[in-house]
């Protein structure tokens, strides 16, 4: 193992350590080194270490727990944190303590790839939203490493639980833990296995905001968490799995600013482009903004774009300027040359634009449409 991950008996920045103590405890204080909040775990399990006896016999919002900010572990991955004095204390006070690692905090998105034994589920769960039809034989179709090559089979890309580039850990069941980075503010959210309303694929289970994963180096009574070949930082989530997982549901819904006025000098050139036989011209120039994000891969005031032309061109609807059918296509069109991938929160920025729009026609200032 390579010696960034190999936990000796003695941390030399901590005072000497018994045996018993050293290898979680250096474990814990190198997660915390990468940016990975930590939190114990049930010695020998892997859930949380119990809370305390309050936490456990009074229901409450972990936010409001005074055991948190008093230090406490309580409440699982709400009490996750970088302070290695803190860690060092909690792995002291609990030294067969396993290691849970608070992915949103850390930033991170773990591939959780399952191979429990299990009969197939119905086909349009395997991959949720993919149609995979009745003349497809499954033969052979057993667990989520299956399912998720299949997915990157149908994208063109490798599998990733053969992604020698990022940090990835064998699990005590066979199963496997891809990490991944993110690159961006976006909160990705968890799901487990296939789900209804957000999943992945089936015994694929997605660790993100909500959740956390268990730290290579951990042993609990089914075995160890083991890193595999040589890679120990996570690679920064490849792009066809970012549109894939916001496919599935793993954005929450997109927010959505209340719709601005359109600007005076934008709405005299719409009404100069204006009249049935100009709608090609009217579009171009409403949607010009839109189409301007696709020159960036991010960024770029996409939402705002895309949400002020909705809005004008719902006004342009109800004033019986232009068919609403064809606005909406329009948009949609625009935005998906523009964010390719991003249909689902396209669509909720669409909707709402319209609708805001539909309630403010877009006469002239003669009032005649």
């Amino acid at each position: 193992m390579p010696a960034e991950l190999r936990f000796p008996r003695s941390d030399s920045r901590q005072p000497a350590l018994k045996p018993s103590v050293a290898e979680p405890l250096a474990a814990a204080l190198w997660c915390a080194r990468q940016g990975w909040p930590v939190h114990p775990l049930a010695p020998g399990r892997k859930t949380p270490a119990a809370n305390c006896r309050d936490c456990r016999d009074t229901k409450h919002e972990p936010r409001t727990c005074p055991c948190l900010p008093a230090g406490r572990w309580c409440h699982g991955f709400h009490a996750a944190t970088l302070d290695q004095q803190r860690i060092t204390q909690w792995w002291r006070a609990q030294p067969g303590s396993g290691i849970g690692v608070a992915c949103g905090p850390a930033g991170l998105i773990v591939l959780d790839i399952d191979a429990h034994p299990a009969p197939l589920p119905d086909r349009d769960r395997l991959l949720p939203g993919i149609t995979i039809d009745d003349h497809i034989d499954l033969t052979g179709m057993a667990n989520g490493f299956h399912t998720v090559a299949v997915l990157a089979a149908l994208r063109g890309q490798p599998s990733p639980a053969n992604d020698t580039g990022t940090l990835r850990v064998r699990t005590p069941s066979g199963g496997l833990h891809v990490w991944y980075r993110a690159e961006d503010s976006r909160r990705w959210q968890s799901s487990v296995g296939s789900t209804p309303g957000r999943a992945l694929a089936w015994q694929v289970d997605i660790r993100a905001h909500g959740s956390y994963i268990i730290a290579p180096g951990t042993t609990t009574t089914s075995g160890s968490y083991t890193p595999v070949g040589d890679v120990r930082q996570p690679a920064a989530l490849p792009q066809w799995l970012a549109q894939e997982l916001e496919r599935t549901g793993h954005l929450p819904a997109a927010h959505i600013p209340a719709p601005r006025p359109v600007p005076p000098r934008a709405q005299q050139a719409v009404l100069a482009a204006g009249g049935g036989e100009r709608t090609a011209r009217l579009l171009n120039t409403v949607l010009a903004p839109v189409e301007a994000c696709g020159q960036v891969a991010e960024g770029a005031g996409f939402t705002d774009a895309l949400n002020r032309a909705a809005y004008t061109l719902g006004g342009l609807v109800a004033a019986g300027r232009l068919p609403q059918d064809e606005a909406e296509r329009a948009l949609s069109e625009a935005a998906a040359t523009a964010r390719p991938g991003q249909e689902r929160r396209a669509e909720q920025i669409i909707r709402s634009g319209l609708a805001a729009g539909l309630k403010r026609p877009l006469h002239t200032s003669g009032g005649r449409p």
